[in-house]
């Protein structure tokens, strides 16, 4: 008998191409694709994180009048893979962007905004892009080069260098409403708005420092996790509060990039309380709470910008009478630590790094106040846009639409378990190569790497913290021989080489990497 989480087919390829619901739409909608870079679903009040670390009306409207999802995964759980998962539907072994160190994205290959465009929709992104080329299958771009900065960001303009002044989060919010305002009003568009916040080193708006009166926030209950029933990889990453943060993360050193306007309110705001806890002279486990604060003043006042944003995006669709033929999405390109097992980041296949936020509302489609539990992900992305415009989904994109889904009619062959692979090792945070599969409870996970090479499996039900692997104890020992299959199945089915490829070997791309920015130098 099969086991319970393989009874549906596991991956959605039998569903159709195209739902007759759009196909049959006589005006084809809007996409308002509104992305984050690191914002954890912790920090969105709707998903009722326990700590309450902040309230988020806008991110909340969007739950509230659409539908939240609670089980979004990503394959690759970092930056620029998860972008080109984005744009193209595939995995990374499909689109060939793996890593952030030394991947280039192939803009020559198809992507949904090119679709869209070819099909007469107006297409545009603004702010990060990440992903090295230039965009392609966009009437108009305007995108952060690289990581991009918070203060008066450089951009480029469809290829123009530009400099502008002001914080990253309103410029983006603006120019996308410009944008939006001088668009041809006779055709359908596709907006990309993609904001660089929250993203490390988490630098506020100014206008929000203070946003907390100097809160002291709840303790997640793994601050100060030892890693103790786990293996190599959890014990010799490098992303935690103690060790890894910096001065320029906790705001102990200046900003450069501030104008002396900028730098009056910065200095204001940081000097003071920068004095006292160097008179403090803290150590230990006191240290560690002092920058757990720090962190989360910094990193939610960038949420505070980013959900204002979102607000001022909604509120323009209501003035115009486009809301309801426009399907918002908002969604990070993955999730992110805030304290949990004492770590910040992404990377790992563990749940705050998996899961990112996933938001989506249009008025007729999806019944207002839904909550979704279904094994979802940003694969799914570009197959529901494409067939919310009533387009065909090309054959090789790996995700599935999520119109069934948005209507409340799950299909009975939707994904049961997801495969998760991450590629950049050695690099920054020294997260070891991983993969695995994950189900609604478990997760068997391998490090590959000759230096690593052992298995873990988690039971999500008895240890939702992720705090044991069982992996080896007997009464497991079915579920783990199941986990192993479907593991192999996955693999074939998406056609994951046995073999890395070649430039996903970063011991061999970094020191050349490095060899030739010193040469430019």
């Amino acid at each position: 008998m099969k086991p319970w989480f393989l009874l549906a087919v596991s991956a959605c390829g039998l569903l159709s191409a195209t739902s007759a619901s759009a196909a049959e739409r006589p005006n084809r909608p809007n996409l308002v694709f509104v992305f984050s870079d690191d914002h954890a679903y912790q920090a969105i009040s709707a998903y009722g994180d326990p700590r309450k670390l902040i309230d988020t009306p806008n991110f909340d409207r969007i739950a509230r009048e659409g539908m939240r999802f609670d089980r979004c995964l990503v394959p690759n759980s970092i930056c620029g893979p998860s972008r080109a998962t984005v744009l193209t539907g595939k995995y990374s072994h499909k689109n060939g962007f793996y890593n952030n160190t030394n991947s280039r994205f192939d803009g020559s290959q198809t992507t949904m905004p090119k679709l869209l465009q070819a099909a007469g929709y107006q297409t545009a992104i603004v702010g990060k892009w990440h992903l090295v080329s230039d965009p392609t299958g966009f009437d108009y771009w305007d995108i952060l080069p690289g990581q991009g900065v918070y203060y008066n960001p450089p951009m480029i303009r469809n290829g123009q260098p530009v400099k502008r002044a002001g914080y990253v989060t309103d410029i983006i919010t603006d120019l996308s409403l410009d944008w939006l305002k001088e668009r041809d009003k006779s055709k359908p568009f596709l907006l990309m708005c993609h904001h660089k916040a929250p993203h490390r080193e988490w630098s506020p708006n100014l206008k929000y420092l203070g946003h907390d009166g100097d809160r002291n926030y709840d303790l997640p209950e793994t601050l100060f996790d030892d890693y103790s029933g786990r293996g190599k990889a959890e014990h010799e990453q490098d992303m935690t509060i103690e060790k890894t943060m910096n001065e320029s993360d906790i705001k102990l050193k200046r900003l450069a990039n501030l104008t002396p306007e900028q730098q009056g309110p910065w200095d204001a705001y940081y000097g003071p309380r920068n004095d006292a806890f160097r008179k403090a002279d803290l150590k230990g486990r006191e240290l560690v709470q002092w920058k757990y604060n720090r962190y989360l003043h910094d990193y939610l006042g960038c949420i505070k910008s980013v959900d204002e944003s979102v607000g001022r995006i909604l509120q323009y669709l209501d003035d115009e009478g486009l809301s309801e033929n426009t399907l918002v999405i908002y969604a990070s390109d993955q999730g992110f630590y805030l304290g949990e097992h004492g770590w910040f980041d992404k990377r790992w296949i563990f749940e705050e790094s998996l899961r990112t936020p996933f938001l989506a509302r249009w008025p007729g489609v999806i019944k207002p106040g839904s909550v979704n539990c279904d094994l979802v992900s940003n694969l799914d992305f570009a197959p529901t846009m494409l067939d919310a415009a009533g387009l065909s989904v090309p054959a090789e994109i790996q995700g599935c639409s999520l119109i069934p889904v948005f209507n409340g009619k799950t299909p009975d062959d939707w994904r049961k378990s997801f495969y998760y692979h991450y590629y950049e090792f050695p690099g920054p945070h020294s997260v070891a190569k991983h993969y695995g599969v994950v189900t609604d409870r478990y997760k068997l996970v391998y490090f590959y790497e000759p230096e690593f090479n052992y298995w873990e499996l988690f039971d999500l039900k008895k240890d939702p913290r992720e705090l044991k692997s069982v992996y080896g104890d007997a009464s497991y020992a079915d579920i783990q021989r199941e986990l192993h299959d479907e593991l192999a199945r996955l693999r074939k089915s998406f056609e994951v080489p046995d073999k890395d490829a070649p430039e996903t070997d970063l011991k061999k791309a970094l020191p050349k990497a490095k060899a030739k920015a010193k040469t430019r130098k």
